[in-house]
């Protein structure tokens, strides 16, 4: 009569292939080489982005704004280039989202100025007064953590070395505080005076919104 008249047996060999099948089929090639894309050209996040990035997923950025411009003609027209596998390679985790409150920021690196997304993060409604997007003035008034910057980077698997992460931060911090700095003005209307040398939650937020999308279009105008 073999296995079919025996329920309890049959089940559970049926359980086993399906199991066996779903890990061949599921699991083995998430640590393939050829589902993992990676590219020369797409850098990891230094270490004042990353915490800018942190800082984007504690304020729920992602629950508003897709980080995947699907490729279909209408969403290339107006966010740009669709997004890349290999973009997302240092990602931890993926923020590609599923809800378009906001436009999608996938292709944001560059499109505007510093001094524009100071504007922005400080008052949505005085670029678009219809806005449903809150105010983040506050970020301009925290100092940036980097105290665990560089462990940050290590777990992450970045290859910076802790004078490294020390090295972007610095630079980063000498470039905004500086008076030749081009949104210097913007900066300093939305930063307190006792933090305007300093490194704010407000500048790394900026500089995560900056890098998405950034080297995308560096390979487009080489090419």
């Amino acid at each position: 009569m073999g296995i079919y008249s025996k329920p309890v047996i049959f089940a559970v060999i049926s359980a086993a292939v399906i199991l066996i099948g779903t890990v061949v089929t599921v699991f083995v090639p998430l640590f393939m080489p050829s589902t993992q894309p990676v590219s020369s050209y797409i850098k990891p996040y230094t270490a004042v982005e990353l915490e800018g990035r942190d800082i984007y997923m504690r304020e729920g950025c992602n629950n508003c704004h897709t980080q995947t411009v699907r490729p279909l003609r209408t969403e290339v027209l107006r966010y740009g280039e669709y997004s890349k596998p290999e973009e997302f390679a240092y990602d931890r985790p993926f923020l590609w989202g599923s809800r378009r409150t906001g436009p999608d920021l996938n292709r944001i690196g560059g499109k505007y100025p510093d001094s524009w997304h100071y504007s922005h993060m400080q008052s949505p409604q005085r670029l678009f007064q219809k806005s449903n997007m809150p105010p983040y003035g506050w970020l301009a008034k925290n100092r940036l953590d980097t105290s665990n910057s560089f462990r940050k980077t290590s777990v992450l698997g970045y290859g910076y070395s802790e004078s490294d992460v020390q090295n972007q931060i610095i630079k980063y911090r000498s470039m905004v505080t500086s008076d030749t700095y081009a949104s210097k003005e913007s900066r300093n209307q939305v930063t307190p005076p006792e933090l305007q040398k300093e490194l704010t939650e407000m500048d790394a937020m900026i500089a995560y919104l900056q890098k998405l999308g950034r080297d995308v279009k560096n390979l487009e105008a080489k090419n």
